[in-house]
């Protein structure tokens, strides 16, 4: 009788969110054990699903939640602008203390949750010539992903960790918007950027690569995802009957879009009857 293979084990912060809840089915199918970790307890967890209650702020619960993991993929996080402090202890700060976890675990495979908004004041078209443009953000949010990604290259080289980057364009179920049928990851290709960043290619090292589908409409250079293994497959163009593509987007030349208007304030939910998780 052959022994049992023990699953891979990886640590999905943000485990209670949109991104980490739609991505799960996929993590489940391919066998992995996922811990489940957020401020909040994930709903429903499965046979090979663990929910770990706490602060990706705090480094005692962190250190715990990652011993014995193969991986983390780090989800959370704020996902608006918010003030200068919120930002700061949350997003740069909680992503110190869970790529020191890491460390100190032994972890050497870490997906970072970064974003448009880092590079959000370079013209779209840059992202088609350049497939890893210079940090340009266009708010706190912004600059908080800025540090992500900074810090994730730290940790990458300093300890020989390879740590992934990835440049959100829009997550979710479907695109809902003319300019999400550019920028949006679906569930399916955010489980093929975990599973690139699991791969061999490009390890150890840090890696900022654009965690965009394979759009039709697509703005982004997707070549330094495709050095680590990332093949997105889906296109939100199957979504397109479904959108007003009639709509003009009077800042579709900047990446971040509204978020780099004058009306887009610094330091304020600009959108707070979005509940985004």
């Amino acid at each position: 009788m052959s022994a049992a293979v023990t699953p891979v084990t990886i640590a999905l912060t943000g485990g209670a969110g949109m991104m980490a809840t739609l991505l799960r089915p996929y993590l489940a199918g391919a066998g992995y054990a996922v811990r489940l970790v957020d401020l909040a307890a994930a709903s429903d967890p499965g046979p090979n699903e663990s929910v770990h209650v706490g602060s990706v702020t705090d480094p005692d619960f962190m250190a715990d939640a990652l011993n014995g993991a193969t991986a983390v993929i780090h989800l959370g996080g704020l996902h608006r602008e918010k003030t200068w402090a919120e930002l700061v202890s949350t997003n740069i700060t909680g992503t110190q203390v869970t790529l020191e976890a890491a460390r100190q675990n032994g972890v050497e495979r870490v997906l970072l949750a970064s974003s448009t908004h880092a590079v959000g004041f370079h013209p779209t078209e840059a992202a088609a010539r350049d497939s890893v443009l210079s940090p340009r953000p266009d708010t706190y949010y912004g600059v908080s992903k800025a540090a992500v990604e900074a810090l994730g290259s730290l940790y990458a080289d300093k300890y020989g960790m390879k740590v992934v980057s990835a440049r959100i364009g829009t997550g979710g179920e479907r695109p809902g918007n003319l300019r999400t049928l550019g920028s949006w990851l679906s569930p399916a290709d955010s489980f093929r950027l975990v599973e690139a960043t699991l791969s061999k290619l490009g390890a150890p090292g840090h890696h900022v690569v654009w965690a965009v589908s394979a759009n039709t409409r697509g703005w982004a250079n997707l070549d330094a995802g495709k050095r680590i293994g990332f093949e997105p497959q889906d296109d939100a163009e199957a979504f397109a009957a479904g959108v007003d593509t009639t709509a003009r987007d009077e800042w579709a030349d900047l990446l971040g879009g509204a978020w780099a208007s004058d009306s887009h304030r610094v330091g304020v939910d600009n959108y707070p009857h979005l509940a985004v998780k």
